[in-house]
């Protein structure tokens, strides 16, 4: 099959041909038609160490079509349409076949272009288990009140969609006027700027502490805010590893909860609950269809190609986008 790797940390991106993957019990072999590039992937080519003897195939978000299922597959057929975020210790979507574990594949939207569908499976992946599984947002959750730091990130606008459609009021950190408008069209109720001290201008709109955090970037930064804003017995969710240590201590008399997310976590600790990312992304997708979720694709670049996904990773490490880039 033909694919797209490279060998080192740099963006030497090369086409390059591959023998198909070989099933294991649970995989979908799925025809790749669209992928999207995510700050993941720019991080996991950074990381390579020295010149690789086989070019690393990236990618973590896919939509295509199940080709062949594993011996153990039951949840899809061959012909269904999917879509996924993967396994980002195999072989990933950039190419013209990939295997994926079908307890963490969704079938994809119905009523949505492949490229604004294709924009989403790793971001709402992250968004609902930081609302849903670790900051535990229910239905008696409405009416309290989150931060979400970044909120103009892919994760962030995902997550600023499901917290409003759960009722809560979301403050979105957002720092330009473009940014600015982007979280406020996904309904954020008020913005906040991230380069700024956060917490006189969370009191400023009124709020002494807040019910909930999200911090999606820039983690050693932002705790000592995080500290003095969350409400006592709150709960923050973080993505971000900080590096080096960070201070909890004012979270003690607070009783607040601290909790990590890290969405490759199920599949590469094998996790009981596994099954659980096709069911969260089988929900997206009918959010997607029905309109309750709007998809966060800005950019298609056009064809699956080293040069267009060499731009992708260039764009993202300009860290100055909003919302996601695609390849179809």
């Amino acid at each position: 099959m033909k694919a797209i790797g490279t060998v080192d940390s740099g963006r030497n991106f090369i086409d390059f041909e591959i023998e198909k993957p070989i099933l294991r019990p649970h995989d979908l072999l799925i025809k790749v038609e669209a992928i999207s590039i995510n700050p993941v992937d720019t991080k996991v080519r950074k990381s390579i160490k020295g010149t690789l003897t086989q070019p690393k195939i990236l990618g973590w978000d896919g939509l295509g079509t199940v080709v062949e299922v594993g011996s153990q597959s039951k949840l899809f057929k061959v012909g269904d349409s999917v879509f996924w975020a993967g396994d980002v210790t195999r072989a990933g979507s950039n190419a013209e076949f990939q295997a994926v574990d079908e307890r963490i594949v969704g079938f994809a939207p119905k009523n949505l272009s492949k490229e604004k569908a294709v924009a989403m499976p790793l971001t709402s992946l992250t968004a609902y288990e930081l609302l849903f599984e670790k900051l535990q947002v229910t239905s008696e959750s409405k009416g309290k009140s989150i931060l979400i730091i970044n909120g103009a990130g892919g994760v962030g606008s995902v997550a600023t969609q499901m917290a409003k459609n759960a009722g809560l009021t979301v403050i979105a950190t957002a720092s330009n006027p473009q940014a600015i408008e982007w979280v406020k069209n996904f309904g954020a109720d008020y913005t906040v700027n991230h380069h700024e001290n956060l917490v006189p201008q969370v009191h400023e709109l009124g709020f002494k502490f807040v019910d909930y955090i999200l911090i999606l970037n820039a983690v050693v930064e932002h705790m000592p805010a995080v500290n003095e804003l969350i409400a006592p017995q709150g709960s923050i969710a973080n993505i971000v590893e900080p590096g080096q240590a960070i201070n909890l201590d004012k979270l003690a008399h607070k009783s607040a909860r601290f909790n990590f997310e890290w969405m490759f976590t199920k599949v590469v600790s094998e996790t009981d609950d596994l099954q659980s990312q096709h069911d969260i992304l089988n929900q997206a997708s009918e959010w997607l269809d029905n309109g309750t979720l709007t998809s966060t694709m800005t950019q298609n670049l056009g064809a699956l190609t080293a040069d267009n996904v060499r731009k992708a990773h260039e764009l993202i490490e300009e860290n100055h986008t909003i919302g996601k880039i695609v390849l179809t």
